[in-house]
């Protein structure tokens, strides 16, 4: 029987925190599995991969070719075979100059000495090194670990080591083991044992290329089908998405390292750098290896600048070469390229680094940065690994919404005054409050109906909402010009007396920018923002009337208990024209909001009832006007400021700008 009474949401939460967990551990199963798979599998992975990735390189030339009327076979073999060519004569030109750079590395040991001595003799003459190695000594001789010297062990030692029928105090023969010299065939074997391995690896690369370019619509075609047949929306999106943020990165990432290479070679050549066309071919490969590379490229001319000069002028020219190239690349060309071509935060880079290097060694930093892309590709389409793109994309964590509502959450008005600042730059407070902070406060609201949100962070959001306020009251609101689309800004439905006319567009587009307002409205406060319920309710009035004080109207907050019977006579005092009801939970307290716009019509006969339902449903604001009987419902900020300011009395060109009566009520559904 208790089981027959339990609640069935009871009996389902147990069941879905089950399945929650059973779905975690299957993510992480696999996440193992995939992480196992590639270490161990990493001689038969990191040729495909390698070849995967150069195909996507290759892949926009051949299409190109096809284009122009040549067949995928020719186009196929025409391409690989230059870009054969290409690395061939690379490699030709990269050998040319290492060999001559040994011939002519002996020419450089003298200077290589005396720069040596000149810094022993630098060392020594200094007296903080002198100390340092005086403390050194004295700690080593300190040591209690060390053995003492005993002068009676010696005759022991030296029995120890003489050989049998040796003679007292003879030492004992030295022998040396000479390797015999390798002959030529030795030799041979040696040197194709060392470079069978890579061209092993480049046989296989190429032939994986071709095949994976020959076979790439086949290819495509079975991977949709292994992957997602039953949404060949999400899975077409996901591999247009991968290939198009791999092929910028790859073309933009290969012509800047070019550039940056023909910059270094250039460079040490004015310098006088011995193999300038080395360095830079060094740079240029060196400068696929993330945040490193760059730093690996410059360590060898900047020592061999030191080998050649005698003074240290040459080393000092080629250290200012790269401290000045890589930062102007690196810090304003690429981001300008870049964008966000790759979608990877700057954290994940080296995250990615340092897990591929720890899998494949150095072809893993290498390919680090396109495989992590592939994940957040992953990540972003599959739901079950969302958390990749969470972990290692770049899209802001969470949304300014979230984050506004968040930083409620621990009382910190600052950052969300620097978000704000932020939006204005290209948008208006009304727009800000409107989009960003309205939502916050509706988030806070749900929350608020779970009960999860006790008064001590509901007043702890208020005081950030005021915080929030005053850090914006020099903010001058000026509005973005119209836009076509904007030339009906809303829709009017009206709950009663359809034949009254409504206001036109054109009048309501002036009425909302910003301008001067009657002098019989600058002795008084003609709005009065009232909230409904809670303080939620004062926060979105405080905001509501900070707009208003923005364009011209003056405007007062009261709290909830401004509505009781002991405080609502004192509202006739204040010479309002408008009062304005602020509900979040409208739709929950109805009447509530019936019995406030009632009272308020028994106590203020010639005010205006502005009920602002503050996001709710259209149709179902419509139902709340109707019932509530006020003058006007409103569902976001900007409009709610068009009744008020089109309530505001004007001059007579204004007037005649808006032409017809004003309707008797009004409920405005919808958003601009």
């Amino acid at each position: 029987m208790s089981d027959f009474f339990e609640d069935p949401a009871a009996r389902s939460q147990p069941e879905s925190d089950q399945a929650r967990t059973l779905e975690m551990l299957a993510t992480l199963f696999l996440v193992a599995f995939v992480v196992t798979t590639l270490y161990v599998g990493r001689e038969v992975l990191v040729p495909i991969a390698i070849a995967i990735l150069v195909s996507f390189v290759l892949s926009p030339p051949i299409l190109f070719l096809r284009c122009w009327g040549l067949g995928r076979v020719l186009s196929v073999l025409t391409v690989v075979l230059a870009a054969l060519v290409v690395a061939f004569s690379v490699s030709t030109v990269l050998t040319r100059q290492v060999s001559e750079l040994a011939v002519d590395l002996p020419k450089y040991q003298a200077t290589i000495n005396a720069k040596l001595d000149n810094l022993r003799a630098a060392v020594a003459d200094n007296a903080l090194f002198t100390k340092v190695s005086a403390a050194l000594k004295s700690l080593g001789e300190a040591n209690p670990n060390r053995p003492a010297p005993s002068s009676a062990a010696e005759p022991f030692g030296q029995q120890k080591n003489q050989l049998p029928g040796s003679q007292d105090g003879q030492k004992p023969i030295p022998v040396e083991v000479h390797q015999p010299s390798p002959g030529p065939f030795a030799l041979a074997q040696t040197i194709a044992g060392t470079a069978l391995s890579p061209l092993e690896t480049t046989g296989i690369v190429v032939i994986f290329v071709v095949f994976i370019l020959l076979q790439r619509e086949d290819l495509r075609n079975r991977f949709i089908k292994l992957v997602g047949p039953g949404d060949l929306q999400r899975t077409t999106l996901a591999m247009n998405d991968a290939a198009g943020r791999l092929s910028r990165f790859f073309l933009v990432q290969t012509l800047v390292n070019a550039s940056f290479g023909v910059i270094v070679a250039i460079g040490l050549y004015v310098i006088g750098v011995p193999s300038p066309i080395l360095w830079g071919i060094v740079a240029f490969l060196l400068r696929f290896i993330p945040y490193i590379g760059s730093f690996i490229a410059a360590g060898f001319p900047i020592a061999l600048a030191a080998a050649v000069d005698p003074s240290w002028g040459m080393a000092l020219e080629t250290l200012a070469l790269f401290l000045v190239v890589e930062p102007v690349i690196g810090q304003a060309i690429e981001p300008w390229l870049y964008g966000h071509n790759t979608g990877l935060s700057p954290i994940a880079v080296v995250i990615a680094a340092t897990f591929w290097t720890s899998m494949w060694g150095a072809v893993g930093l290498v390919l680090s940065t396109p495989l992590t892309v592939c994940l957040v590709v992953l990540g972003r389409h599959v739901e079950r690994l969302a958390f990749l793109d969470v972990i290692f994309g770049d899209a802001p964590p969470l949304t300014p919404v979230e984050t506004f509502y968040q930083r409620m959450l621990v009382g910190d008005a600052s950052e969300v005054a620097d978000q704000a600042e932020d939006f204005l730059k290209n948008n208006t407070l009304v727009n800000y409050y409107d989009e960003v902070a309205l939502q916050a406060l509706l988030m806070a609201q749900a929350d608020l109906r779970r009960g999860v949100l006790d008064s001590r962070r509901q007043t702890r959001i208020k005081e950030t909402i005021d915080e929030v306020v005053d850090n914006l009251s020099d903010h001058v609101d000026q509005p973005l010009p119209p836009t076509p689309e904007a030339a009906e800004p809303y829709a009017l439905l009206k709950a009663t007396e359809p034949s009254i006319p409504s206001p036109s567009p054109a009048s309501i587009v002036a009425a909302a920018q910003p301008h001067a307002p009657a002098p019989d409205w600058e002795s008084q406060k003609p709005v009065i923002c009232i909230a409904g319920r809670s303080l939620l309710d004062e926060a979105a009035a405080a905001l509501f009337a900070q707009i208003l004080e923005k364009h011209g109207v003056r405007a007062k907050v009261e709290p909830a208990g401004a509505l009781t019977i002991g405080r609502i006579s004192r509202l006739s005092d204040e010479g309002a024209r408008i009062v304005c009801l602020s509900f979040l939970d409208a739709d929950l307290n109805a009447a509530r909001a019936r019995f406030a716009v009632r009272r308020l019509r028994r106590r203020l006969h010639e005010v205006k009832i502005l009920a602002g339902f503050w996001r709710s449903d259209p149709g179902q604001v419509g139902e709340l006007c109707a019932e509530t009987k006020a003058d006007f419902c409103a569902t976001q900020f900007k409009d709610a400021l068009a009744f008020c300011l089109q309530e505001e009395p004007q001059k007579p060109e204004a007037a005649a700008i808006g032409g017809g009566e004003k309707p008797a009520v009004k409920t405005l559904a919808g958003a601009v």
